[in-house]
Order: structure tokens, then sequence, then C-alpha cells
């Protein structure tokens, strides 16, 4: 497939041309060791790196087209030279045109907040699909066109393999696409090419301050994609979270709101709440469901909102959402032949854990113990892994705290940092077991029937990165072992 330039340069604020337009372009990179003859490089300023260090090499191995923010000091004759006043921004407008901007041809819906964005956005597709669309999905877990599972290695892909995957995800014929946004992605400027018909916003708490600095920058990027909706969108949001009114402002989208304890125009009421399931009412109608915990009758209450707004009637979303089970990694409830129960949960933020943390305690009867196992990644915000170790101390029996993926640091370090926030009442309740797979067992150990055991951190993710390493590793699976072993 080629591509006029002149097409793909469509909407990319062009500051400067230099070279004629009429090329015909096989392929669009950012990473120069992937340059392609008759390719385009982009020069990105990365957090790491910056691409005009590399518009030479570029050029080399077969580029006839450079978009940069700043002309590099020699000029080749042979290639077409596109100043941008921001080169991701660009690199977003210039992938969409070039794979012929599907998400035009798509109801493209994301879902962007702290925690619940893998729920939604993976049952959303769940319900639409069992109501007969062929549906795609971008997830932190996975990304789907169709029944064709694909390895998802970001929650929100880059802007190159986003728009080549809605392509196919047209042509496979899907009318629905769920996608996680996450604030790196509206940040780098990476879903600005796509159209959006809906925009849903969960909650907003700590995360990620190790690259936006400080809350309020984090709230902005998440503010922005609610900004860029257009007026036949929808944007719906949390009335219950402090900010949720407040990505509604300056939005040209329709504004809706869900809640659980606000008026709100899809309002969730809590009828019982049990380890086997919650019974909600949505709109006053009474229904069963199979999640379990507060913040999944928040996350379901999403979902029936979006459901509507998308198209699905009032029937078929309250019968599809008694039919939904919980996604992978997300309050994962087992059980061993003596009647322990695991749970496996991907909270890795102060406010996940507690919402996990609350439910376990709402449900159980207080006569069995609690045992968490949790712990806080490495070369990442450093700020919450003593608040994590503060709650999981004050909500549990007994917390075993220890390695989540450490990466680059020390897991010693990294649980001694954590450990500064136990208070000293629970100092003899908590233990620091370096190795996961063993502070599993231990937890499992310790357990009588009746208890229960949280493991939390990781959830879905099927691997430990240690020093730039990814070992197999699957809490699930490893919690299921040590119980059916007793």
């Amino acid at each position: 497939m080629k591509v006029r330039l002149s097409v793909i340069l469509n909407n990319c604020a062009v500051r400067e041309l230099i070279g004629p337009t009429d090329r015909l372009i096989a392929a669009i990179t950012f990473d120069s060791r992937e340059v392609r003859k008759d390719g385009v490089f982009v020069a990105v300023k990365g957090t790491r790196t910056d691409g005009h260090l590399f518009i030479e090499k570029a050029i080399t191995s077969g580029a006839t087209a450079i978009v940069s923010e700043n002309l590099p000091e020699q000029l080749h004759s042979g290639c077409t030279y596109v100043l941008v006043e921001n080169a991701a921004y660009a690199l977003a407008y210039l992938a969409a045109n070039f794979y012929g901007n599907p998400s035009h041809k798509l109801k493209l819906i994301g879902v962007t907040g702290t925690n619940g964005k893998t729920t939604v956005a993976t049952l959303l597709y769940r319900l639409f699909t069992a109501s007969g669309y062929c549906c795609g999905l971008f997830s932190t877990v996975e990304n789907r066109i169709g029944d064709k599972v694909l390895a998802a290695t970001h929650t929100t892909p880059d802007a190159l393999a986003m728009n080549s995957q809605l392509a196919g995800m047209a042509e496979a014929g899907c009318t629905y696409v769920f996608m996680e946004v996450s604030s790196h992605a509206i940040d780098q400027f990476r879903v600005a090419g796509l159209q959006f018909a809906g925009g849903i916003f969960t909650n907003l708490t700590h995360d990620h301050l190790d690259y936006h600095i400080n809350f309020a920058n984090y709230r902005n990027a998440k503010k922005l994609f609610f900004d860029t909706l257009s007026p036949d969108a929808f944007a719906l949001t949390n009335a219950d979270d402090r900010n949720g009114l407040f990505m509604l402002q300056n939005t040209r989208a329709k504004k809706y709101t869900y809640a659980l304890l606000s008026d709100a125009d899809f309002r969730c009421k809590v009828v019982e709440n049990v380890f086997e399931g919650l019974v909600l009412s949505l709109n006053g109608v009474e229904v069963h469901t199979r999640l379990i915990g507060r913040f999944n009758a928040s996350n379901l209450a999403a979902i029936y909102g979006a459901a509507l707004l998308a198209g699905l009637t009032d029937e078929d979303t309250l019968r599809g959402i008694s039919l939904l089970t919980s996604a992978e990694g997300r309050f994962e409830v087992s059980r061993s032949a003596d009647g322990i129960i695991g749970i496996v949960d991907y909270a890795h933020t102060p406010d996940a854990l507690l919402n996990v943390l609350n439910t376990i305690n709402e449900i159980r009867t207080h006569n069995e113990q609690l045992i968490t196992v949790a712990g806080a990644g490495g070369d990442r915000d450093r700020t919450k892994r003593p608040e994590m170790a503060k709650i999981a101390a004050e909500l549990s029996d007994r917390l075993i705290l220890t390695s989540d993926n450490p990466r680059s640091e020390d897991p010693g370090l990294i649980i001694d940092e954590m450990r500064a926030g136990v208070q000293p009442q629970h100092y003899a309740r908590t233990l620091s077991v370096s190795d996961r797979r063993e502070a599993i067992a231990v937890a499992v150990a310790m357990a009588k029937p009746g208890d229960i055991v949280l493991v939390a951190g990781k959830g879905h993710e099927k691997y430990q990165e240690i020093k730039g390493v990814k070992y197999p590793f699957d809490d699930t699976k490893e919690l299921i072992e040590r119980l059916e072993k007793r």
C-alpha cells in the first residue's frame, strides 16, 4: 500500500514545506531502525531520546520524507522536509491518514480514569459481542479484533500500531471498538488523530506522578480527552468522583453522568453485596450480577450508561450485564477444598487497594483472617509505596510485603519504603518476604479454613520484571496451585 504524501499531511499543522508532496509513501515510522524505502520518518522528541538525532540515518535507510520540529543542518535533494510544531501530534494524524482514517468507520468509545478502565472497556466489549456485534478492544490485558487476540504491550498503543489495528478492525467488519485511554497516551498525542463516538470517565486518584510530576497535570491530561470530543459524541462521567464534573467542563460532547451516591442520569444502587455477586438497582430495575464489590457497582453503572448511549436497548443491556464475569485479574475469586477464599486483583494504587480491601471487609463475617500480599513497582512513583502499605496494614489482619515488578530497583529497598508507612501498632502483623512466589505460599500456609487471601498488584500480568528481564509469573496460577495443595 502506498499513499501520496499530500494526503497523509492533512491536519498535521505544517509550518514549512521543502520539497514535493506528490511522493508515494510506503510506510511511516518514528523509529529510525524501522525505516523502509519510500518511507516517512517522524522525528519525535521522546522521554529518553530525540528523534532529530537520527534523521541522517533514516535518509540513508531510504526515507524520502522527514517530519520534524527543526530542520537538520544538511538537506538532501531527494527528500521532502516537513516542519511541524509538534512531531508527536503530527504523527497521530499521519498515521490516521495513512490508514484511511479507520476510526471514522467505527463507533470508537474511549475509557479513561485511574481505576476501572480495563473492567469497563473489556465488559463493554463482551456485552456488545454477546449482543451480536463484531467488536474490537484495546486494553491493558489484550487487544482483540473480533475473536482474534493480539498481545497488548501498552494500555494504549502508539498511534501507528493503533491505526493499523483499527484499520484491521474496520476490514474485519467491526461496528464498535472499546479502548482504554491512558493519561500517557493523551499527553503524548497518541489518540489525537482519532474520532471518538463517546468517552467515559471512571475516577481519578493518585497514580503516574513519576511521569506527570503533580496531580494537576495528571488530571488535566485526562480532561484533554473530553475537551477534544466532537459535538456528535457523548461524554459520560462519574458524578461520585470529585473530578467527575470537572471533566465535562468545556467539552463539546453531549454530557451524561452515572453514580451510586449522587443524582445522575444513570443511577445505581447496591441492593446486596456478597462473594457470590452483586444485586443492583439500575435506574430502578433490579439485576443480579456476578461481579463483586461497590467499585464494580460503579463500573457496571458506567457500562449500563455507555451501552444505552451507544445504542443497545435497556432490555439487552440489563440481560447482558447479568451474565458478565470479571475481567482477568480484576477481583478474581477462587476457593480451596477446605474453604479458603483466594482473591487476585490488579490493585496497584492506594485507592484501588483501598477499594478492594473495603469491599472484602464489607462482605466478610470478621470471624476469619484477611491476609494480604502486596508490593509496589520499581522505577515508578515512589510516594505511593508507604501509603499503600499503610492502607493494607490497617485493613488486613496479616500483611505480607513483597516484590511486584522491581524493574531496575532493589526489591528489598522498595519493601523498606513501603514498610515505612506501616504504623507501629501493626508491626507484629506485618511480614516482609521479598520473593513473590514464596510470599504467596506463606500467605496460604498461614490461612485456616474460611480465611481470605488477597494477592494484590499484578492481576492479569504473566511476568515479573527484574533487572530488565521479564520472568514468567502469574499470580492467579500461583495462588490456585497453593490452594490446591492444601
